[in-house]
């Protein structure tokens, strides 16, 4: 089941092939992790997406408030009967005719929803390693923040990956700096100091970012933004990836570079005590 518009439906019957998001990658979305019923993060979230939305010029309705697309969210969870542990994906898009130029501004809305095997955050030890994606660059620029559906850079990265027997791909910007993997904003520690590109450098605004930067703080870590170039990734003592459905994934090697991940696993730990997640 998924939710077309605010109606549960048939996964085929709400499979579009002319429309905007498929002709000109033209909507926005929001992937959330459900747990214990409830949308996690779910106010960064909603902001988030709103501002997105914003910066796209597509016409907000009155009646997507914080409280109907959370209640949104979970009815397409609960319809699934996953609504303990879930993956939900929230798409908007412009729905109207036209070329590049749009005749209306107006939405609409698709929800689907999988299940996920855990609750709480995993540690995952496996060997993980990564590479920079040197085809293609991400420019320095407000549309790099936000998440749209325009994604060939780390959909040919992800094959770049595969083709090269790698778990993930680093990314650069336009001004050859390190800012993110492909599926998630870069952690860098080094001594005590934990480092992770700002939003101006053309990263994601990721919201397990921001979490992450939150609790840092409070374990009293010294926390800097600030950009990361390709030589840094040599010298760092633990690099890790972070999104809000794996939480935090280490990186167990980049070149001949190993890493440890002592950091990264009690910060794991404090994630999930901060959301009651054990």
């Amino acid at each position: 089941m998924e939710n077309f518009n605010g109606t549960l439906v048939e996964t085929a019957q709400a499979t579009f092939t002319n429309n905007r998001a498929f002709l000109y990658g033209d909507a926005v979305f929001e992937t959330c992790k459900v747990a214990h019923g409830a949308v996690l993060y779910w106010e960064d979230h909603y902001f988030r997406l709103m501002a997105s939305m914003r910066i796209l010029r597509m016409e907000i309705p009155m009646h997507f408030t914080m409280e109907f697309l959370e209640q949104e969210l979970l009815n397409v969870a609960r319809a699934n009967g996953i609504e303990n542990s879930a993956r939900v994906r929230l798409t908007v898009y412009r729905d109207s005719a036209g070329y590049y130029l749009p005749e209306t501004n107006q939405i609409s809305y698709l929800i689907q929803a999988s299940s996920l095997q855990h609750i709480a955050y995993q540690t995952n030890n496996s060997p993980y390693e990564v590479d920079l994606f040197k085809d293609f660059y991400i420019t320095k620029q407000l549309l790099s923040s936000i998440k749209s559906t325009n994604k060939a850079v780390q959909i040919t990265g992800s094959i770049y990956a595969k083709e090269n027997g790698l778990q993930n791909c680093l990314l650069l910007n336009d001004a050859k700096n390190v800012i993110e993997s492909l599926n998630g904003n870069l952690f860098l520690v080094s001594g005590k100091k934990l480092i992770t590109p700002p939003i101006s450098e053309g990263c994601l605004n990721g919201i397990m970012r921001k979490q992450i930067l939150a609790l840092a703080k409070k374990m009293s870590v010294e926390v800097a933004e600030e950009p990361i170039s390709p030589f840094d990734l040599q010298k760092a003592d633990e690099l890790f990836i972070t999104n809000v459905i794996s939480g935090i994934q280490p990186i167990t090697k980049y070149r001949k570079k190993e890493f440890d991940n002592r950091f990264s696993t009690d910060l794991l730990v404090n994630l999930n005590q901060s959301q009651h997640l054990v």
